[in-house]
């Protein structure tokens, strides 16, 4: 040091011995006006950073200061509100693609998958870097960084847990550097890369941080409480104090000396100790947060400088004599060769699978959960009498718990396929983080974890049904429950990554996976039939909103009525049974209704006091008849334009009266016809195959108790019910079309649904449905819709109550 030159530090002689001339040099200029949290605090102000590589920059600060912030806004991770950071003339928030690669973040907290080797880690890193190299290439690269940094003999190592440990905490550190050295960024941000170690591991961190500087690498560090040799480290110190106002730029020695000159302390020309050379980084903060006393000399809360106060002595003596290197232009030379979509993919696919065959804790209860849940829900519902009468045993025609069964495994596939999912974006986080400055596919990345828990719920609904089924001996319909139940799954593997991708904890997604799954298990149609829900959600003629809009509706529809309908037994007089239940309900409920109306106007129509009610009943007259014409079109009724007020009379009610008798022998002889039909199939099969072998038939493939679900045989009110201005069927909904105006629109146990005036069964229908909500889902899930929801609602609250966030 002299007065009459700038101070020489012995780093910056050293590096112009070690500077490499064939490479450019990169300028990184940051010049962050203000940067605002989404509450609206402030979170950095005014900090202009000037630098050119070959550096160690160390960031400090006490708490909520703004270090971590800072370094973010730095490496692009935040989006200064106003200002901009540039790398060689690149923004690298609005040119993100142009500065591919030459960024790299070690952020506190691992980055590694604990299932993986040591080597495994950094080979599939590698992968997603240099698509231009061989695997024998990308692993001698490999094993060179892992010798570089020591790692090499611990390469086999399963990385594990840092409660599990398999390698030590300096070895996970130092394979954390190596994820982002092996690609060689220009400029590497670091944070708190010695927290957790030992001071013999910190400081071999810090010389690996200091060796890459020397090599022409630009690092920002983060640190705290660093010992006197970490310190002396640095080549410039940036100190932060709380609000983010930057109040110290420059050699890490000269800070002390500079705070000490502005507080006037004694011997504030001294930086180290003069017996042993070493410095006291904590004196700083003891100054700039030094207290005030009160009149008894006690410390109070009160400081003696503020931020502001440091910051305008920090503007006066060090940021007007900053020197602002010259901007470059020219492009930086990067070493990566990002794979295309596919091979990312692969990549992808390959480590997560990998992770997950490596750990057996996972593989055994995944795969043992499905088939064990499948055995226990099945032996608890085979039920049979046991009277000692009953010499055959179980019978499936007599099992009565066969709706709880099919809703049962609704419930398991979509408990299953969110529990699966429910960890898998969560704890990839701080991996995503840091190949985000890899650009990497979105895409990819999504559709890997897609393939892969669809893959699984295949399998776990495989072999759920082959158990389940097999020991209830539902017979011929394997496919059909299977493909159901990992429909639902699949669906359930979704949402559970919405979830996963939108909340920070583990504990929140497992806390919410109940609240999700009740509302499926209410809604369901089968627990609280919807006509009996709350009026405000329910309505009598189609399945509410709230219905429809659950998974478990659609699925459990499906099972029921793919499992009456196309049962082997069934299957066969299924056209006769609903060709009968349509013409029985029209000739015994609704011509009965409405005869029984007629009679009743043809008292009452003249009367003043029923002239609301005769208004209504002839409107349900006329709109049941005009229906039924649009249906048969049989019988034309010549007086239905005259069912008003103002035209009935008794003649008019003869009339109507006469149609609907017509109507009514029309039904008749077409119940009778489907009848004797259905008797003449029945003795065929009698002839053919055995009266003994038919009623086994029926014993193995129908189910009675399930038949009277389909049917609502077990309800004791009115057939029929009248609402809306018309009338509603209440009996046998497994024999009802829906009207073909409606698109998807339908009564509970539908057999078949509309879609454009077409009319489809009702079990792919329920499946198209699923899946269509899944790939909504997936769209959800590419932009992150739900955590842009969760985000907004936060910010919003924390405005509200004026919450802060802290740093």
């Amino acid at each position: 040091r002299s007065p009459r030159v700038h101070p020489i530090y012995y780093s910056d002689i050293i590096s112009c011995f070690l500077a490499d001339t064939s490479k450019s040099k990169t300028t990184f200029i940051a010049q962050i006006e203000e940067y605002k949290f989404p509450t609206g605090k402030v979170g950095l102000r005014n900090v202009n950073i000037y630098e050119e590589s070959g550096k160690l920059i160390g960031i400090m600060g006490g708490s909520g200061a703004g270090k971590s912030t800072l370094l973010n806004v730095l490496n692009g991770n935040e989006t200064p509100s106003k200002g901009s950071v540039l790398i060689n003339g690149i923004n690298i928030h609005t040119e993100r693609d142009r500065a591919e690669g030459i960024i790299g973040m070690i952020p506190q907290d691992d980055l590694l998958i604990e299932e993986l080797t040591v080597f495994q880690n950094l080979f599939y890193n590698a992968k997603l870097c240099f698509d231009n190299l061989t695997d024998f290439e990308i692993t001698e690269k490999v094993n060179s960084v892992l010798t570089d940094l020591g790692l090499y003999e611990a390469r086999n190592l399963k990385v594990g847990s840092p409660l599990e440990k398999t390698i030590s905490g300096g070895q996970r550190k130092r394979l954390n550097i190596a994820l982002e050295l092996i690609r060689e960024p220009s400029v590497l941000f670091v944070d708190e890369p010695t927290s957790g170690l030992s001071s013999r591991d910190s400081e071999n961190i810090m010389d690996l941080m200091k060796e890459l500087a020397r090599k022409g690498k630009l690092l920002y560090v983060v640190i705290h409480q660093p010992s006197s040799d970490i310190y002396k480290m640095f080549d410039k110190m940036i100190i932060l104090d709380v609000g983010g106002y930057p109040i110290y730029y420059g050699n890490p020695i000269d800070a002390i000396i500079y705070f000490k000159r502005l507080i006037n302390h004694v011997k504030s020309d001294e930086s180290e100790c003069a017996e042993c050379g070493n410095v006291n980084p904590e004196q700083i903060f003891n100054i700039i947060e030094s207290k005030v006393l009160d009149e008894y000399g006690n410390l109070t809360r009160s400081r003696k400088i503020s931020p502001t106060e440091w910051n305008v002595h920090y503007v006066d003596q060090i940021e007007k004599i900053l020197e602002k290197p010259s901007e470059k232009n020219e492009s930086l030379m990067s070493t990566l060769s990002i794979p295309n979509k596919f091979k990312q993919f692969k990549v992808f696919v390959t480590r997560d699978v990998l992770s997950k065959l490596a750990n057996s804790q996972y593989m055994s209860i995944n795969f043992l959960e499905a088939p064990l849940l499948g055995f226990i829900l099945a032996f608890m519902v085979r039920y049979y009498d046991t009277d000692i009468a009953n010499k055959t045993g179980y019978i499936f025609r007599e099992n009565e718990n066969m709706t709880a069964y099919l809703f049962m495994s609704v419930v398991v596939s979509l408990f299953i396929g969110m529990m699966v999912s429910a960890e898998e974006i969560i704890k990839d986080r701080k991996i995503l983080k840091r190949e985000k400055f890899l650009n990497l596919s979105r895409v990819s990345y999504l559709l890997s974890k897609v393939t892969i828990l669809f893959t699984l719920s295949a399998i776990q609904m495989v072999m759920f049904v082959a158990v389940a089924n097999s020991l209830l001996s539902i017979k011929g319909m394997y496919f059909d429950y299977w493909f159901v139940l990992f429909t639902t799954a699949c669906c359930a593997n979704i949402l559970g990554l919405n979830i996963s991708a939108s909340f920070n904890s583990a504990i929140t997604v497992y806390i919410l996976i109940p609240i999700l799954l009740i509302p499926q298990l209410l809604l369901s149609g089968v627990i609280v039939p919807f006509d009996k829900l709350n009026p405000l959600l329910t309505t009598q003629k189609n399945v509410p909103f709230s219905g429809e809009v659950m998974t478990s509706r659609w699925a459990f529809e499906a099972l029921a009525v793919n499992q009456y309908k196309n049962n082997k037994y069934e299957k066969q007089f299924y056209v006769f049974d609903k060709r009968m239940s349509v013409a029985s309900f029209k000739k015994d409920y609704v011509i009965a209704k409405l005869k029984g109306k007629v009679d009743k106007l043809i008292v009452n129509w003249k009367d003043p006091k029923f002239k609301a009610e005769n208004i209504t009943d002839l409107q349900l007259i006329k709109s049941e008849i005009q229906k039924e014409m649009r249906s048969t079109k049989k019988f034309k009724c010549a007086v239905v334009d005259k069912l008003d007020l103002g035209s009935f009379s008794e003649d008019i009610a003869n009339q109507t009266n006469e149609y609907l008798n017509n109507v009514q022998q029309y039904y008749i002889k077409i119940y009778n016809v489907a009848s004797n039909e259905k008797d003449e199939l029945i003795s065929k099969i009698h002839k053919k195959d055995g009266a003994e072998a038919f009623l086994q038939t029926k014993n193995e493939y129908e189910n009675e108790s399930l038949s009277d679900l389909v049917k609502n045989a077990n309800t004791l009110e009115d057939k029929i019910l009248e609402s809306d201005g018309e009338l509603i069927q209440r009996t046998e909904p497994i024999y009802l079309d829906p009207s073909s105006a409606t698109f998807l629109r339908a009564h509970f146990y539908a057999p078949r649904k509309a879609i454009f005036g077409k009319y489809f069964d009702t079990y792919w229908v329920n499946m198209a449905v699923i899946w269509c909500m899944t790939l909504s889902l997936v769209i959800a899930l590419y932009f992150d819709l739900l955590k842009k929801i969760i985000d907004g609602a936060e910010n919003l609250l924390s405005k509200i109550t004026g919450g802060k966030k802290q740093d």
